[in-house]
């Protein structure tokens, strides 16, 4: 089939791959239709490498992703053929420690798409385990669909800082990450969510949500606007959606005494850490690796009404174009939040 191949650092190109096609007892084959360009395919094809995953051998991209299911295993009994459905990418060993105790998201033998050596999703079709393949509701769309698997991320954020209702939040970044992060805690009960950037576009993108303060630092001092916002006490939560290392320097000076610090953004080297601030403050601090057991959440949030993701994508492509479209996600254009890929008319939205 053809699929958009990652052949080595800075070069793809679309063409016919052998990829698996069996069909196991708890499986179901997806025809795919529309995938979002993520920020970690974009750093292989610009990197060739994150961490300790090196692009060694032709690399499929994509793991953000709906379409419609065409075949279902023989032990499938949830899901049916023409069933609208999104996809959670990592396949965890759900016989490790790690599952058996709730975070298979850092089990070591999680297989996830687009992560060297294992495939991703731009291409026609994909086999994937049922049990993490999730029925669209009527409302959702498949750009919708596609968005599940970020906003997981921040549902993962929101998870992890334990946010009580009416408690207050800071957000480091406003990239794609960092809105879906002011989103979920705004759903988790957030009062109000200050997020920061030195983007213009991007913060006034995030700032059209009800509840959520656009603060460009650029401009403005983060410890001012938390003080006039909620006073000299501090913020419940500071999330650091950046990776930027300069942005470690402003946490403990927003966050208030025995607040968490959930730490989301990759740094791409190590950073200076304050030690002895978080000591004084009593200050939590959580971490994020992608998800565990917030997907089908996520999804549900997306249905009712309460979070809105449609205004994040900024242009769909055609899958012949999708090159183009990862060139364009490489330039990083500050208006920029989701590019999505669509590769085939399943039907419906």
């Amino acid at each position: 089939m053809k699929a958009l191949v990652l052949e080595r650092k800075g070069e793809l190109q679309i063409r016919e791959l052998t990829l698996p096609t069996s069909v196991g007892l708890k499986d179901v084959r997806i025809a795919i239709h529309t995938v979002g360009v993520c920020g970690s395919d974009v750093h292989y094809y610009t990197h060739g490498r994150i961490g300790d995953f090196v692009v060694e051998q032709p690399l499929v991209l994509g793991h953000e992703g709906s379409g419609i299911v065409v075949e279902v295993g023989a032990g499938v009994e949830e899901l049916r053929v023409g069933d609208r459905v999104c996809m959670e990418p990592g396949i965890p060993d759900l016989s490790s420690r790690a599952s058996k105790l709730g975070i298979y998201n850092v089990d070591p033998a999680v297989s996830f798409w687009a992560t060297p050596p294992v495939h991703g999703i731009l291409a026609p079709e994909v086999v994937h385990p049922a049990a993490f393949t999730y029925r669209l509701p009527d409302n959702v769309s498949f750009a919708e669909g596609a968005m599940v698997e970020p906003f997981a991320v921040g549902m993962q954020a929101a998870a992890r800082a334990r946010i009580t209702p009416g408690d207050t939040a800071v957000v480091i970044g406003a990239g794609t990450i960092g809105i879906m992060i002011a989103l979920a805690a705004l759903a988790g009960g957030c009062s109000n969510v200050i997020i920061t950037d030195v983007s213009t576009e991007k913060l006034a993108i995030a700032g059209r949500y009800q509840g959520v303060v656009p603060v460009n630092v650029r401009e403005e001092d983060l410890e001012a606007r938390v003080q006039a916002t909620v006073g000299r006490w501090g913020v419940d939560v500071v999330f650091e959606a950046s990776g930027n290392a300069q942005a470690f320097g402003d946490v403990f000076k927003v966050v208030r005494p025995g607040g968490a610090i959930v730490l989301v953004g990759l740094p791409p080297s190590e950073v200076a850490f304050d030690v002895s601030k978080a000591i004084a403050k009593e200050v939590r601090i959580e971490t994020v690796f992608r998800y565990a057991n917030v997907f089908d959440r996520a999804l549900a949030l997306i249905a009712s009404g309460k979070v809105d993701l449609r205004p994040l994508v900024t242009e769909t492509y055609a899958f012949d174009d999708a090159v183009a479209a990862f060139v364009r996600a490489a330039e990083g254009r500050p208006a920029d939040v989701k590019l999505q890929i669509v590769i085939g008319d399943t039907g419906g939205a």
